[in-house]
């Protein structure tokens, strides 16, 4: 086959595309129309509990009107956030945690709704996406490639990915921003900065501005496309020929425009779906140990670990894709982990609250039932103890029933986190939270010894 001159549509396909384009593939990106979208979701769920009172007056059991309430609020609230994009489909990811507050019952509306967030999110128009292109590779971009599909084939939080072949003949994925995208996300972020307040009042021990401000830096980076280019490069390199993971390389970036290796895989979802037993562990230790072992290896972290970003391969092998959420390895984390780790494993409580004051765990001054924090971590040294230990929907469901307490009692009030380390605790809290959906029984021994022998050493493992 001789090279073309210019890109013809390809014949691709996704199963289930019968839905017609909006009329506008663009989101919203002033701050009051993104203000206003979201403040519908609270308006219509009163709406929707007023009208329930009248249905449960008419006689319809109270059970079953809850339930409607909180399927239909569910899914407008994830409907918003994937028209939105940008800052607020990341907390629309960030959010899937909460369905483990939640009894079984009343999880499942945000689950399905999640997983419609994370796979159907609203596409560009051909003429936005042929402008973008243009702007980013030049006006003969068509001349690039050798076939270029214009459907979205997935859709992330700042840009879309397009399934093509380069001039080479190599199959590609063509990650493009979205027009206005860095707009509706710096200006989400000036108002989740202006939220850091409201989050000191149910963390009165915790930096809450500082950590919010870390967190807001994390995000700002995802929208730098070379610096995510870059960081998937360092992940191909660490990984090539690694028997458990596959990174596909980096063909070409020009400014809000990724070309990488295609990745032909089952999305983590459908593989969830089939519950195959065996398969689902295999894949859950894979995951484990591509997140555990990324610092190590890549010097970095993997930050942004949801079903979206992992596939399973033809070969068995797990597929990572969606590298913009990926910072350096803090350099105070490891003898922080390994104090913290030691104190628990001999259940000394004096040098557990020592090693907390020490690292910034505990403000200045502040008081701590050190206790009540030892009891807290209890699942933590038993996890490090076991040869596997198992994470499941209903372990996580317990531990964030305690975190979300709001009662004046509850420990973490007394607790803060130094706001260098909130990528980890990005990274921690998406990868339990898969682990858990797959009911993984994690190795974490042995996989500590492996790649932090010190650290492991410090913690007496």
């Amino acid at each position: 086959m001789g090279r073309e001159t210019g890109a013809k549509v390809m014949p691709f396909a996704r199963r289930g595309d019968r839905t017609p384009p909006p009329r506008t593939g663009l989101p919203p990106t002033g701050k009051f129309a993104r203000g206003a979208k979201l403040a519908a979701v609270p308006v219509a769920h009163a709406g929707r509990r007023i009208a329930g009172l009248g249905r449960r007056v008419a006689g319809r059991p109270s059970d079953e009107v809850s339930r409607e309430i909180q399927a239909r609020t569910a899914q407008h609230l994830f409907d918003v956030l994937g028209e939105l994009k940008g800052c607020v489909a990341k907390l629309g990811q960030l959010l899937g945690l909460l369905e483990f507050g939640l009894s079984r019952e009343m999880a499942v509306p945000y689950r399905e709704a999640l997983t419609r967030l994370h796979n159907s999110a609203p596409a560009m128009l051909p003429g936005a996406l042929h402008a973008e292109l243009a702007t980013h590779l030049g006006p003969a971009w068509r001349t690039l490639f050798r076939e270029f599909d214009d459907r979205a084939h997935a859709a992330a939080s700042v840009g879309q990915v397009h399934r093509a072949v380069w001039h080479d003949g190599t199959p590609v994925a063509v990650k493009v921003m979205y027009p206005g995208a860095r707009r509706a996300v710096l200006n989400d972020l000036q108002v989740l900065c202006r939220a850091a307040p409201l989050l000191a009042a149910l963390l009165p021990g915790a930096d809450t501005r500082a950590v919010v401000e870390a967190l807001c830096a994390e995000i700002r980076d995802e929208l730098d496309y070379a610096r995510e280019a870059a960081n998937q490069r360092a992940f191909a390199a660490a990984f090539a020929g690694d028997p458990d993971v596959t990174v596909r390389r980096v063909i070409a970036q020009h400014g809000d425009v990724i070309v990488t290796e295609w990745m032909d895989g089952r999305p983590l979802d459908s593989v969830i779906a089939a519950g195959d037993r065996a398969e689902l562990d295999r894949i859950g230790v894979r995951i484990m140990r591509f997140l555990f072992s990324a610092p190590a290896r890549a010097a970095l972290i993997y930050g942004d670990p949801h079903p979206g970003n992992f596939l399973l391969m033809p070969d068995g092998t797990l597929g990572v894709v969606d590298f913009g959420a990926c910072t350096p390895w803090p350099a105070t984390f490891l003898a922080a982990a390994g104090d913290v780790a030691a104190a628990v494993i001999t259940g000394a409580h004096t040098e557990l609250e020592d090693a907390m004051r020490r690292h910034g765990f505990v403000a200045p001054g502040r008081e701590l039932d050190v206790a009540t924090v030892a009891a807290r971590l209890a699942p933590f040294r038993d996890a490090l103890l076991a040869p596997t230990y198992p994470l499941t929907s209903d372990w996580l469901r317990e531990q964030v029933r305690l975190v979300v307490d709001l009662r004046l009692t509850n420990v973490l009030r007394q607790l803060t986190m130094p706001a260098v380390h909130t990528p980890i605790l990005r990274s921690f809290l998406g990868g339990i939270a898969v682990l858990c959906r797959l009911h993984t029984e994690v190795p974490l021994r042995e996989e500590c010894t492996r790649w932090y022998p010190e650290t492991a050493a410090a913690a007496g493992l």
